[in-house]
């Protein structure tokens, strides 16, 4: 049972948070009422965790030295000597495979070809680019990106390219966020745990998070106000969850830099009560404002007085 558990522990289901940008183009298409588009981005989504997963396991068997350094992730599995290195490897094959065979049964060939990419790109940053310095965060943001576009073609519906690009600007705020936390929490010994960390500063980090953070909101707003998206909702009722966006986003700095957080960004979000209600009440928001905006602006007309 001991080994289960920390073959469990070493797939980071809680991780499998991230994934949820599977589900964008099912929400901001207004699909979420059709049973078989909502089948399939949880087809793609449970493909995603598998994939995900693997390259966790990989990781982890490629970091053991590394992690041994740190602090919380000396504890991992592999690091801590709970399993033999080889599970690494043993997992990122089995998980990689059942992962790419259940897109391709189900989700065809666009689909599959998207999470292979993703595989690759987090292979390649495994083994080296995660040494590159502001690349490192880029790929992080790609993922992101390539999960969204897994989702949309496992429906058949592209999202807004606003939107995609505010996926792309708040992964790169979370990237540079997790960064600073590093940076933070190891001090003189971030280059022992991660190379990369030598080239980063705090000054450098709160720069890129800054223009990350405007960029994530500017994206947004555009997003709500693009005629193709009044077009999509049926009303302009979106630009009203921009408020609960920058509450989002100010309520995670202050995570960052009040609570001196930030290194695991699906933790913070998902812990914090505050953000977590604020989450669920923008989901819910967008959900109604795009199924039912014309009924509602047609609601509002009729009892004007």
């Amino acid at each position: 049972m001991t080994a289960i558990f920390s073959i469990f522990k070493l797939a980071r289901p809680a991780q499998w948070v991230k994934n949820i940008f599977v589900f964008t183009a099912l929400i901001f298409s207004g699909d979420i009422l059709k049973i078989n588009s909502v089948i399939d981005a949880l087809i793609a989504f449970a493909g995603f965790c598998l994939v995900s997963s693997a390259v966790y396991f990989l990781n982890d068997y490629k970091d053991i030295q590394s992690d041994r350094q740190h602090p919380v992730k000396k504890n991992r599995p592999l690091a801590a000597g709970q399993l033999p290195p080889f599970t690494g490897i043993a997992g990122f094959i089995i998980l990689a495979s059942v992962g790419i065979t259940i897109f391709q049964s189900f989700l065809g060939l666009t689909s599959t070809i998207i999470l292979i990419t993703y595989l690759l790109m987090n292979i390649a940053y495994s083994f080296g680019l995660k040494n590159v310095v502001i690349l490192d965060v880029l790929i992080i943001a790609g993922g992101f990106v390539l999960r969204i576009l897994a989702g949309s073609s496992a429906i058949s519906s592209m999202p807004s390219t606003w939107l995609i690009l505010c996926a792309i600007t708040v992964s790169l705020l979370l990237g540079f966020t997790k960064r600073r936390a590093e940076v933070t929490t190891m001090g003189d010994n971030a280059k022992s745990h991660r190379k990369v960390l030598n080239h980063y500063n705090r000054d450098f980090l709160d720069q890129a998070i800054s223009i990350a953070t405007a960029a994530t909101v500017v994206c947004y707003i555009l997003y709500t106000v693009d005629p193709n998206t009044i077009k999509m909702a049926g009303s302009k009722l979106l630009i009203f969850s921009v408020p609960s966006v920058l509450y989002g986003i100010f309520r995670y700095l202050y995570i960052v830099y009040h609570n001196k957080s930030g290194g695991d960004p699906a933790r913070d979000v998902f812990t914090d009560i505050p953000m977590l209600i604020n989450g669920i009440i923008w989901a819910l928001f967008c959900t109604i404002a795009i199924l039912y905006g014309p009924e509602i602006v047609q609601f509002l007309r009729s009892v004007q007085i």
